[in-house]
């Protein structure tokens, strides 16, 4: 356990503060004509442009008195769409933007687009009640690691103890992190409006990570090229996350009480693991997707196939790069006798996060129905006909959209890590972050990318950014970013020395009520279904974190990780029971984050607080 006590370690660094945030000002502005207006403050660009979902790149103009960039696009329908500045050529977040678009390889923010009349299926609407959300880590036999989920549970799961629940897998698409369906899909609130309504049936959702092995430090037996041959998000989802979820939550464990599907990537994965599991999965669901249609004893036993299927769902736009693929996938089903019910779109962008909340909204109205579902079935439409000129998914496709990237950072065991950006226009770049007393110059390479290779002061969890030509960047291809109001940085935490390291173990969960906007930790030894003071009164030990004023009641997990050092101090045997929780809870030990410089010195007092 050497390496947990280094990440914990109660020293202090003497590390500057970073850059200080801008002063707020309104970045977006949703115009009465449907059009938006984007504003970007920062007086050392010489070029700014704005790339937003629904009106492609723009540039934007500078007012030379308050050095504000501005441009007015649209208008565009009332969605929910992702947007980045590009600052001299390099994507920027909005400093400015609460909302952002979790993702492995780029980093944009959300644009809202509110209805003028009546409302959007993932709105967050008043007096309407919200399931909770559980992050939960596990440990995966078949990755010989820990994983990553998150579980929804609708509004009323604690208030009926003895009742239990079908249960949706629902996947994310390609460099998508397993947030991406809740914080971009809003696939709680979307279902949360519908139970309201009574269009759906109560259910748990897991959003699982579609691409486990990034997490991995060790790989299990079958590591390397073996685990890439392997299915092993299937054998994950099968053999480990789905025995966590039937053990941890109250669900019902047969076919008729599970589905599955997911967006592009994760519709391939859903598809594929349902056909292959048709007795656990009797609900496929596909967005913007298709899979192999060499599956044995699938399509060649049509008769068998569509028995044992409730509901198969497939929806696409017809302007989807994938929509060639998907629409032959339809086809292939209707060649060999298989029932599916198909939708397309023809106004959402093609292959885009719009398209996943519709047919999401679609299919949830659907799900654990079986006379809903039935009558869907059987009025099931021949796939469309093909033109010859339906956009197909190509490798030129592929290395177009998901260009090979940089990896940043890039550890070398505990004894260094590199940072990298790809700016091949910029004149000077620095990282800055408080595991550093100073801002430190990055070196460019022929081919623009710029790095810097650190040694100290890496054995804790920090905030960094880059500064790009005097502009804060966040790390491009880091996928963990610190949920701060305003700019957000982004997370360093050497894998080796966070849940990787305690291997296998019970963990604790995270859950976010959203109802009373509170975080809370329980530990894999107090997660009954109990409120936090009843838990207290039993001897359970409750620690109150407070977050800092430029925090979100995220941070204290995402950048704190406050839930792992609970994790690492009851494997070290140095405490049992713990809940930590941004509640108000009378008699409970407090820490405030206002009363501390760093996130380093944070951790070190709640470390010593709940010991």
């Amino acid at each position: 356990m050497r390496k947990l006590s280094l990440l914990f370690s109660v020293a202090v660094m003497s590390s500057l503060p970073l850059m200080a945030q801008q002063k707020s000002y309104q970045s977006q502005i949703c115009n009465a004509d449907g059009t938006v207006t984007f504003q970007y403050r920062n007086d050392k660009a010489k070029d700014v442009q704005v790339d937003v979902q629904f009106a492609g790149r723009n540039a934007m103009k500078k007012d030379a008195k308050t050095g504000m960039w501005t441009v007015t696009l649209g208008p565009a329908a009332p969605d929910m769409y992702p947007y980045c500045f590009v600052v001299d050529g390099v994507s920027v977040m909005d400093p400015m933007a609460d909302q952002y678009f979790p993702n492995e390889g780029f980093k944009n923010s959300l644009l809202e687009i509110p209805a003028k009349q009546g409302t959007l299926p993932h709105d967050i609407r008043k007096n309407v009640p919200h399931g909770k959300v559980d992050y939960i880590r596990y440990y995966s036999k078949s990755l010989g690691g820990v994983n990553n989920a998150i579980v929804y549970t609708p509004a009323g799961y604690d208030k009926d103890v003895n009742k239990k629940y079908p249960v949706f897998y629902l996947i994310s698409g390609t460099t998508d992190t397993e947030e991406v369906y809740y914080k971009v899909g809003r696939m709680n609130y979307i279902l949360d409006n519908l139970l309201a309504e009574g269009k759906a049936q109560e259910m748990i959702i897991v959003l699982p990570y579609g691409n486990p092995t990034k997490l991995l430090t060790a790989p299990a037996q079958g590591g390397g090229f073996g685990m890439m041959m392997r299915d092993v998000v299937g054998e994950d989802v099968t053999g480990d996350l789905m025995n966590y979820v039937e053990s941890h939550y109250r669900t019902i464990n047969d076919a008729d009480h599970r589905a599955i599907g997911g967006f592009s990537r994760g519709g391939n994965q859903g598809l594929g693991i349902g056909l292959r599991n048709l007795d656990k999965f009797s609900y496929l669901c596909s967005y913007s997707s298709f899979t192999s249609t060499d599956i044995p004893g699938v399509y060649d036993n049509a008769s068998q196939t569509n028995q044992k299927i409730n509901l198969f769902w497939l929806g696409v736009g017809t302007d989807d790069f994938l929509y060639g693929n998907a629409r032959d996938y339809m086809q292939h089903l209707d060649d060999h006798g298989i029932t599916a019910v198909k939708e397309y779109t023809t106004d959402k962008f093609g292959h885009t996060w719009m398209n996943a909340k519709y047919f999401l909204d679609h299919t949830l109205q659907l799900l654990f129905n079986k006379e809903a579902s039935r009558k869907a079935m059987a009025t099931a439409q021949p796939t469309k006909p093909k033109t010859g000129e339906e956009q197909q998914f190509t490798a030129g496709v592929m290395a177009r959209l998901f260009p090979r990237q940089v990896v940043s950072p890039e550890w070398k065991g505990n004894e260094s890590v590199t940072l990298r950006i790809n700016a091949p226009e910029a004149k000077e770049v620095r990282v800055e972050g408080e595991m550093l007393k100073a801002p430190v110059a990055m070196q460019k390479d022929a081919d623009g990318v710029w790095s810097v290779t650190l040694t100290q002061n890496i054995d804790d969890v920090y905030k960094y950014c880059f500064v790009v030509d005097g502009t804060q960047v966040a790390d491009p291809t880091n996928m963990y970013l610190s949920p701060d109001k305003g700019f957000k940085y982004s997370v360093l935490a050497n894998p080796s020395q966070t849940e990787q390291a305690l291997g296998e173990r019970a963990f604790g969960k995270v859950t976010y009520d959203l109802n009373s906007m509170t975080a809370t930790y329980c530990s894999a030894d107090a997660m009954a279904q109990k409120d936090v003071a009843t838990l207290m009164k039993s001897g359970v030990k409750v620690v109150q974190v407070v977050p800092g004023k430029d925090d979100t009641m995220e941070s204290w997990f995402k950048v704190g990780y406050a839930n792992l050092i609970a994790d690492c101090l009851i494997a070290q045997g140095k405490c049992k029971a713990v809940v930590i929780t941004t509640q108000s809870v009378k008699g409970a030990a407090i820490v405030k984050a206002d009363d501390y410089k760093t996130w380093k010195e944070r951790r070190a007092a709640l470390e010593k607080a709940i010991m």
